[in-house]
């Protein structure tokens, strides 16, 4: 996946990429937020990325690759704020819009600490397979089950090997996480329902995420995702999250809005792979 995030210029403010989906044809859209922000920190290589808030408009196909065009909105001396497009054949399919600047000194620092919970050692291992990352949840076996039943939150520690040492890669890594396990959160207070019934019978689907680092971004070890769904219903799920290292930093915050819906009669002719 560090190789996927990492882009290649195609121009001064353009970017190719490719896809993995995962044995899925529909593109997870965390990975675009991801292949977006570390197209804007190419173009930028003196700032930092702050933030990044994606909308996704339409499903990119895995097997095409992905176009990233940027449209500089302000580039002054600190900020930069800018928009990527992400196209694919000629078509938009969603748009990421980034905030840059040159951290300064503080004049003030605090940060929300780290939830008490079980440590890595004691949470579920998890099968979510991506080559160099272990998943493990807090008091939940299985994310997927509609049998685990909880309150609307989930509490997932992860581990990566190599840790990137490029900042922009680590802040690509952290925000594709933001987006996978926010619909099971949202799904675990309600009994009979789960996300292994996502693109079968539910269908489901994000449709934006908004993920703000805090500076510095660096760890080792674990980190602990937090997510708590605040609201469900009418279709669309909202969700709130943290990132914090093992020892208490926190380096990011998110939030997401999913869309959970009945799916659709004329949906069963699309192979599942392809699904929302």
């Amino acid at each position: 996946m560090l190789r996927i995030f990492d882009v290649t210029p195609t121009g001064e403010n353009s970017f190719t990429g490719e896809s993995d989906g995962g044995g899925r044809r529909v593109v997870d859209g965390t990975q675009l937020l991801a292949q977006s922000i570390v197209a804007v920190a190419k173009r930028f290589p003196d700032k930092e990325i702050r933030s990044a808030r994606a909308i996704f408009s339409r499903a990119v196909d895995a097997d095409e690759p992905v176009d990233f065009d940027i449209d500089v909105i302000h580039a002054g001396r600190t900020m930069v704020s800018a928009n990527v497009a992400v196209c694919q054949n000629g078509r938009r399919h969603a748009m990421v819009s980034i905030l840059a600047d040159l951290p300064t000194p503080d004049v003030i620092r605090h940060h929300a600490p780290r939830p008490e919970v079980a440590p890595p050692a004691e949470a579920h291992l998890n099968d979510m397979p991506m080559t160099g990352r272990e998943l493990r949840v807090v008091d939940v076996v299985d994310v997927r089950s509609p049998e685990e039943v909880g309150p609307p939150e989930l509490y997932a520690w992860l581990h990566y090997d190599p840790i990137p040492t490029r900042t922009d890669l680590a802040k690509a890594l952290i925000a594709h996480f933001t987006g996978h396990l926010s619909v099971s959160a949202t799904m675990r207070a309600h009994d009979g329902v789960g996300t292994s019934q996502a693109h079968r019978t539910i269908s489901t689907g994000i449709m934006t995420v908004a993920v703000a680092f805090h500076e510095p971004v660096r760890w080792d070890g674990w980190l602990l995702y937090s997510h708590e769904s605040t609201q469900v219903g009418g279709g669309m799920s909202y969700v709130r999250g943290q990132v914090h290292t093992e020892s208490g930093e926190l380096l990011a915050s998110f939030t997401q809005e999913a869309m959970i819906r009945p799916l659709q009669a004329d949906h069963s002719a699309i192979p599942a792979s392809a699904r929302l």
